[in-house]
C-alpha cells in the first residue's frame, strides 16, 4: 500500500506580497489603517472631499513607496541589524585595571 505525501515547498520561506516581504506588511497595513483615520478625520472636519483625496492620495504613495524602498534595500531582517548595528558603541574605554582585578577575585 504506497502512501502519497504532499511537500510544502515554501514552509521555511518569508511571507512576500507584491514585494514586500515579512514585516513590512505589517508596516503597509499599520500605514493604510493610519491614512483610513486621517480621511475620516479630515472628511468629519468638513474639508471637501476634493481637497481631501489628493493629501490622502499623496500620503498614500509615498507609504507604498518608502515600504517599498526599505523592503528592497534591508530585506527581511535587515532593518533590525541596521538599527541594533547603530547602538553598538565604537569602542569601550578602561582606564582602571581594578574592573579585571575583581573579575579575578569572583
Amino acid at each position: 500500500m504506497s502512501s502519497v505525501y504532499h511537500i510544502h515547498k515554501g514552509v521555511a520561506r518569508p511571507i512576500e506580497f507584491k514585494g514586500f516581504r515579512a514585516q513590512y506588511i505589517i508596516y503597509l497595513a499599520v500605514g493604510l489603517v493610519a491614512l483610513l483615520i486621517a480621511f475620516a478625520v479630515l472628511y468629519v472636519c468638513g474639508l471637501p472631499f476634493l481637497v481631501i483625496l489628493p493629501v490622502i492620495g499623496g500620503l498614500g504613495t509615498g507609504l507604498f513607496w518608502g515600504v517599498g524602498r526599505l523592503s528592497r534595500r534591508f530585506g527581511e531582517h535587515g532593518l533590525g541589524k541596521y538599527f541594533a548595528k547603530k547602538q553598538v558603541p565604537g569602542c569601550l574605554k578602561c582606564r582602571s585595571r581594578k574592573v579585571f582585578i575583581q573579575l579575578k577575585n569572583k
